[in-house]
């Protein structure tokens, strides 16, 4: 296990789902991309996870695509457009899990690996973390979906900022664009992410669950999206966990949910 490109390990209600390519700086293959997808949704349809935490081993979260792939498997307009479908599958997954997902960030997230970052709903990242959005020194374009993510944890200029000129931006400044929640030592990051991991875990799942899909609701607009929001919702007033909240409200002692 510990040699595959792609490790899951589930533990607490919390599924840590591990970019492992260190010698490559975590550069994704066409494989991991579709891997990607099957993990994610496979964590997030398994009851006993409340939230996911994606990361990557050693120094770096992840320098992208793999591009030495690209000669074969990007060469010309089909496989590329292959390619990018499998991008697309992995940034949906994440990004329509049912479950809160955390980007535990350090060192060099670029490309690919922005795109992941981007469709995590929460980021942390270590002070020594470099954000790149590279394309344009490819040439090559980001997928819609993608860049809607992006656009949508950076705003817009800086999205363009970053697409147009493929500048790379530290840390401090991804906060202060807020693309990430917080900045931490790189020695703390794993402490600062299990932290807040462990509070979600606590929380009650289908509250988690209704909120995600209320916030999406919001961003999106659509129809769709508010009616699943508002369905989530309604699940929530006759669950026990409700219950149990009440109770430990008035009894004084924290609540156990159960996620029904």
């Amino acid at each position: 296990m510990e040699n595959e490109p792609l490790m899951v390990v589930c533990s607490g209600g919390v599924a840590t789902i591990t970019l492992n390519r260190p010698e490559r700086r975590n550069a994704i293959t066409q494989a991991m991309w579709h891997d990607i997808a099957v993990r994610v949704r496979s964590c997030a349809a398994d009851d006993t996870n409340r939230v996911i935490v994606l990361r990557g081993a050693g120094s770096d979260f992840s320098a992208g695509a793999d591009i030495s792939e690209f000669s074969t498997l990007r060469a010309g307009g089909a496989s590329a457009r292959a390619y990018e479908a499998a991008n697309s599958a992995a940034f949906a997954a994440l990004r329509e899990a049912r479950l809160p997902v955390i980007a535990a960030i350090r060192g060099i997230c670029f490309g690919g690996g922005f795109g992941l970052a981007a469709a995590c709903d929460l980021r942390i990242a270590a002070d020594d973390a470099l954000f790149s959005v590279p394309a344009a020194r490819l040439g090559l374009a980001y997928p819609a979906d993608a860049m809607a993510d992006i656009v949508g944890a950076l705003g817009q200029q800086m999205a363009k900022y970053l697409a147009f000129s493929g500048a790379r931006i530290d840390a401090a400044t991804a906060r202060d664009a807020g693309f990430v929640l917080d900045v931490v030592e790189p020695d703390r990051l794993e402490s600062r992410v299990a932290g807040l991991a462990a509070a979600i875990a606590e929380n009650a799942p289908l509250s988690v669950r209704a909120s995600k899909a209320s916030i999406r609701a919001a961003v999106s607009g659509r129809s769709e999206d508010v009616d699943d929001a508002r369905a989530l919702g309604d699940l929530t007033f006759d669950s026990a966990d409700y219950a149990e909240g009440r109770a430990a409200y008035l009894q004084k002692r924290r609540p156990a949910f159960e996620g029904r």
